[in-house]
């Protein structure tokens, strides 16, 4: 898909973890013309932390699992 970013890391076991620097990495995105982002579950709180306007015209997909990013991805 264009236009589709994701950040996280993840195990050896395909279990998505969370990871810093949400907010920065969020307006990069933006500028960069991403509008749709993958990221893991427990970051949704960070998410919820950004002023709305830093976060209009983007679409979230939180994730737990490797094979839900490749559903999101590649679907």
């Amino acid at each position: 898909k264009k236009a589709i970013a994701m950040t996280g890391e993840m195990t050896l076991r395909g279990r998505v973890l969370p990871v810093g620097g949400i907010k920065e990495k969020i307006l990069a995105a933006k500028r960069a013309g991403i509008k749709e982002i993958i990221l893991c579950e427990d970051n949704r709180k960070d998410i919820e932390e950004i002023n709305a306007t830093y976060v209009q015209g983007l679409t979230f997909h939180y994730v737990k699992e490797a094979m839900q990013v490749l559903q999101i991805a590649l679907i």
